[in-house]
């Protein structure tokens, strides 16, 4: 997410911009992942889909967020200069739509050089608000809501620039597989799932990850952790992660991994 971009955070933007010309930022991870998206058009000719990399920030304690609705700076510059690279490297970005409302993100590419990924925004009733910078930030973002979603709210969005899709649901939100087929049709090699808690955790028991990038801050939160609320017998459904590659970047440790899925 964009983190650090108003008020007092916001010099940890104007650090990410100093910190940009980092050599560590285009080393390790990044070019790991650069290699891997060589074959994303590959992968959704076979697949159908766009090749998805799950990327995010969490604490020591594994939390993403002080509490729903309430964004947290997490990543140092170094890392959120990684992150916007990473951006650079990817078709499209999604987040959902508490991501949105919480924290009105851009979603595009500042603090490296490259070009702006397609906002693809998970919101099943259309609650996106008309005040959002996404629609006024270069690329109308795609909004992807449930079937029979409020044809005002739709008609609303699509008049300030938005392009709507309507796609079947599973217990009342927008089913991602049908999603990823659609952004497979639209000709999206690769995908970049930024958050928040209930989308990461939704593609990783859909099993719809192919790489895990998560930056770690060395801080204790005690907050909004990925899985919350599935109980233990559900975590079963996620991945241990292999082939793993490790990078510090500034205070923070970065991990990348692919999926391992328990059968």
């Amino acid at each position: 997410m964009d983190k650090g971009e108003g008020g007092p955070d916001g010099v940890i933007l104007e650090e990410a911009q100093e910190a940009s010309g980092t050599p560590a930022a285009e080393t390790g991870i990044l070019v790991r992942v650069r290699a891997a998206l060589k074959a994303a058009p590959e992968h959704r000719r076979r697949t159908g889909r766009p090749l998805v990399t799950l990327s995010y920030a969490q604490s020591l304690d594994g939390s993403i967020a002080a509490r729903p609705g309430h964004p947290l700076t997490l990543s140092g510059p170094q890392s959120l200069v990684l992150t916007h690279s990473l951006r650079s490297c990817h078709d499209a970005i999604l987040v959902g739509i508490g991501t949105v409302l919480a924290d009105n993100p851009h979603l595009n590419v500042r603090l490296v050089r490259g070009r702006n990924p397609q906002p693809v925004i998970v919101d099943s009733r259309l609650r996106f608000p008309p005040y959002a910078d996404l629609l006024g930030n270069g690329r109308a973002p795609w909004i992807v809501a449930k079937e029979g979603a409020d044809p005002a709210r739709r008609q609303t969005l699509e008049a300030a620039g938005a392009r709507i899709f309507c796609l079947p649901s599973s217990n009342g939100w927008v089913d991602l597989e049908a999603l990823l087929i659609r952004l497979g049709e639209l000709e999206v090699n690769s995908l970049m799932v930024e958050g928040g808690a209930q989308v990461i955790t939704s593609f990783l028991a859909a099993r719809l990850v192919d790489q895990v990038i998560v930056t770690i801050a060395p801080l204790l939160v005690g907050g909004l952790r990925v899985g919350d609320g599935m109980g233990p017998a559900n975590l079963r459904w996620f991945p241990r992660l292999s082939n793993l590659t490790y990078q510090r970047l500034g205070e923070d440790l970065v991990l990348m991994g692919e999926p391992v899925w328990m059968a």
